[in-house]
């Protein structure tokens, strides 16, 4: 029986100190969850309004002006930039974005992926290694774009999509990411990159007018990537905060668990001393007895 004790004490010991570490993580993460949270706050409204104003121009624009970027064409050539997290124990965050990325291939541009033309630009650690290691053409300039979090490292992969797209290498580009709710609510958003997408307007609602000054070509030229960047550099602090959100509710809900294993180890414990007890009590007596017989 004092094996069996042995064995419990063993197990109570390693739940925690597994406690311990959870706890810990917990809190990193609740630190680190406040700066992200107050930057994807502060930057939201910012970067909606510019997306809002950049549609509302390409969609009132002459059919004459030329807008690379707006350009739809028949879809050959297909880039996607999925952004998932550099660490682990964060739940089902990573699986749920490359699940919703594989899906969006095969529900959107199977017929592409059959011939080999969805590339994936994969911004995070966990991203990178998974489509790589399943054989899928993986982008490999910017996977570590979390290490140095800053507005011209996103940029970077802003103007390689961007690039790509007025070159021609490719005719869509989307973004998968996770929109940041709150700490414990995370939704997982497919969003059009590029071409441009234009504002649905009703028939007999009247085209805005807008007076452009320098003029419109020259304005949408200047304006165009300067959004792009900051819609990606949104989309990654979306991400960044989610994923610091999903960490703080993974290690929360492990510490619960522990401690209802620790409740329920401790009971086991009792119980075998309690039975060890008995035992040598029993043991006890019946010496006794026999040395009185």
């Amino acid at each position: 029986m004092s094996g069996a004790l042995k064995e419990v004490r063993n197990r109570i010991k390693s739940v925690q100190s597994t406690q311990q570490i959870t706890k810990a993580m917990k809190m990193v993460s609740a630190a680190k969850l406040r700066r992200a949270q107050d930057a994807i706050t502060q930057m939201r409204p910012y970067a909606k309004k510019l997306q809002e104003m950049l549609s509302n121009i390409v969609s009132s624009s002459e059919g004459d002006m030329s807008m690379d970027l707006a350009n739809e064409r028949p879809v050959e050539n297909v880039l996607i930039i999925a952004i998932t997290s550099d660490r682990g124990l964060c739940g089902g965050y990573n699986s749920n974005l490359i699940k919703l990325t594989k899906q969006l291939i095969k529900e959107k541009y199977s017929t592409q992926s059959s011939k080999g033309n969805v590339k994936i630009l994969t911004i995070g650690k966990k991203g990178y290694e998974h489509f790589t290691k399943n054989g899928y053409h993986v982008i490999n300039n910017y996977w570590d774009l979390f290490t140095n979090l800053k507005f011209e490292t996103v940029q970077s992969a802003a103007k390689y999509a961007t690039d790509a797209f007025a070159n021609k290498e490719v005719d869509a580009v989307e973004i998968i990411y996770s929109e940041f709710r709150n700490a414990a609510s995370q939704v997982y958003i497919a969003e059009p990159f590029l071409p441009i997408q234009k504002v649905a307007t009703e028939k007999n609602s009247k085209k805005s007018d807008f007076i452009f000054e320098p003029n419109q070509e020259v304005l949408i030229a200047e304006l165009m990537p300067k959004i792009l960047n900051t819609q990606l550099f949104k989309a990654v602090l979306d991400a960044n905060a989610s994923e610091h959100g999903a960490r703080m509710t993974a290690m929360d809900k492990a510490s619960d668990n522990a401690n209802e294993l620790l409740k329920s180890l401790k009971i086991s414990y009792n119980r075998a001393r309690q039975a060890a007890i008995t035992t040598e009590l029993t043991e006890i007596v019946s010496g006794a007895a026999a040395l009185q017989g």
